[in-house]
Parts: structure tokens; C-alpha cells; sequence
């Protein structure tokens, strides 16, 4: 019995010697670019209709998206070790611009990249996100796609096309590093969620006629689009239940068509609060938050 007490004692001053387990949170910004390339780079739509994203209005705002990657997640000359990415790629395409400070493991060759000094001079992350905003241009001077399935393209991007990051951690068997991924993706679309042929996948599909039903709805109802897609469940889109359920995403989606607005009269020839855009805000904002997205928001620019 006594052996057995002392045995116990020994094991208790043992575990008192120990050092405490010491864990560290880490949240680094993931930030995922896609347009969907329709009617971008054109003066005119259909030939006659004035484009009001001509000239192109994306580059200036993915060069904003750059700089904030650059200035206020990297941070150059003042922080370290820092594991944030921006990357660029056309729905109907793969990633084709990527800048991934990750992927640089020792934290001496990740600090010279990061600022661009020692065998990284002339080769670093300032000159990576030239060449990232260069391939950006380079596929709005030559892509142009037609009207796209974006939600369903949008959900096989998250779920199969590595454009997201999931959180992770280290240890040293005590200490734990818990590494969290804020998960950003910016879309530049006409904010229309059509594809070519509705009858293959109508229950994605809403465009014109969609929003005409939303519309006519709270003209009759006499309420407000946000009430209306509340209570009639037929004008809404389907949630989305991520696969990935542990990963919080934040998605902004950035508009610059209004196709009921007349650029000639310069008028709009809906009422305010029944026009396209704001029927298309709301429709997009419940869809986001019935499918548990971390945060929406729309610009219009």
C-alpha cells in the first residue's frame, strides 16, 4: 500500500515539473479572384447596347484587391512569416495567376522574398504581383465567355479546385500552433446566374424572367424584395451545404451592369428598391446566408 502512495506521489511531482502545454492561434487571409468574363472587355453589347463596363473597370479594382494582399496581410518590412495567397482565374478556366507566400517553408528565404531582398532581389513578391496583375490583363485582353452557370461552377471551385484553404496546425507533442485560413473570394460577374441552357440545371438558373417574377410579386403583395423572398421560397435560389463544413468563407461580389438603367435617358425603369441590381443583391445575400457563407457583401463600381 505504501509503495502504491508513494508510487502515486511520484507520478503527481512528476507531472507538477512539467512544462504547460503553451497554444498559439494563427490566421492568415486566402484570397480567391474569379471573373466570369462576359461582356467585360466590349464597348457594346450585343452589338448596339453601351457597355457600362467599358472601358474595363475590373483591373482597377483587382489592382486594389492586390495592394491590400500586399500592404495589409503581408506587410513587407514588418511582418513574419506570414502564410497568406491571392490568386486570379476565369470561371470557365483553371488558377492561372497565383502568388502563394506558403509555399516558401524556410522563414529566412520566405522574409527575403517577401521583401524582395537577398536571392529573391528582382525576383520577390513585389515583382510576383507585377507579373500576377500582367497575367490578369493579359486574360482580360483575350477572354471572352458568354452568359455562365455561376453558382453551380462556383461550388465546384470550392469544393474540387484548390482555391480554398483549409485550417491546420502544428506540434511539437506539448505545444500546438492552431493555423486558420480566412477564405475571401471576390466575383466579378453582371450578377446574372444564367448559362446557355436553362433546362439542364434550371434549379441554378436566374436571370431576366427570375427577376421579373420577384418583381411582379411585391408589386401584388404590396411588400419589400427582402420580405418577399422570405415567404415564397420558389423565388429563391437552393442553399449549398459546403462539404468542407469546417472552413468559413467570406464572399463579395463586385457588379457594374445595371441592365434596367438607360445610359442614353440616364434613368432607371424600375422603381428604387425593384430594380435588377437590388433584386440580384437580395436574392444573392439569402443565398449566401442560407448556405452559412461567414460574410456577403455587394459593390457596385
Amino acid at each position: 500500500m505504501k509503495k502504491s502512495i508513494v508510487f502515486l506521489l511520484a507520478i503527481i511531482l512528476f507531472a507538477s515539473c512539467l512544462p504547460e502545454a503553451k497554444n498559439k492561434h494563427l490566421t492568415y487571409q486566402n484570397i480567391v479572384i474569379l471573373s466570369d468574363m462576359s461582356d467585360r472587355i466590349e464597348p457594346f453589347i450585343n452589338s448596339n447596347i453601351p457597355n457600362q463596363q467599358y472601358p474595363p473597370k475590373d483591373i482597377d479594382e483587382i489592382r486594389k484587391i492586390i495592394q491590400f494582399f500586399k500592404n495589409e496581410c503581408v506587410k513587407p518590412g514588418e511582418k513574419i512569416g506570414d502564410k497568406s495567397s491571392i490568386s486570379f482565374s476565369p470561371f470557365s478556366g483553371n488558377i492561372s495567376a497565383i502568388v502563394d507566400v506558403d509555399q516558401i517553408k524556410s522563414l529566412g528565404d520566405k522574409q527575403q522574398f517577401v521583401n524582395s531582398t537577398g536571392q529573391f532581389e528582382g525576383n520577390g513578391l513585389a515583382e510576383k504581383l507585377v507579373e500576377f496583375e500582367n497575367s490578369v490583363i493579359s486574360l482580360y485582353d483575350n477572354t471572352k465567355n458568354k452568359g455562365l452557370d455561376l453558382i453551380s461552377i462556383l461550388i465546384e471551385k470550392i469544393e474540387n479546385g484548390n482555391i480554398v484553404k483549409e485550417n491546420t496546425y502544428l506540434t511539437n507533442g506539448l505545444d500546438t500552433t492552431f493555423i486558420n485560413y480566412d477564405n475571401h473570394i471576390y466575383i466579378f460577374t453582371d450578377g446574372y446566374l444564367e448559362y446557355w441552357n436553362a433546362n439542364t440545371n434550371r434549379q441554378f438558373y436566374f436571370s431576366e424572367a427570375e427577376i421579373k417574377k420577384v418583381r411582379q410579386y411585391c408589386i401584388e403583395n404590396k411588400t419589400d424584395v427582402k420580405t418577399a423572398l422570405e415567404r415564397e421560397k420558389s423565388l429563391t435560389l437552393p442553399s449549398y451545404q459546403c462539404v468542407k463544413s469546417d472552413i468559413e468563407f467570406n464572399l463579395h461580389i463586385l457588379e457594374t451592369h445595371e441592365r434596367d438603367f438607360d445610359n442614353r435617358l440616364n434613368t432607371y425603369k424600375n422603381p428604387k428598391g425593384l430594380r435588377d441590381n437590388e433584386i440580384l443583391e437580395a436574392v444573392w445575400r439569402k443565398w449566401a446566408k442560407d448556405s452559412g457563407f461567414k460574410s456577403f457583401d455587394w459593390k457596385k463600381f
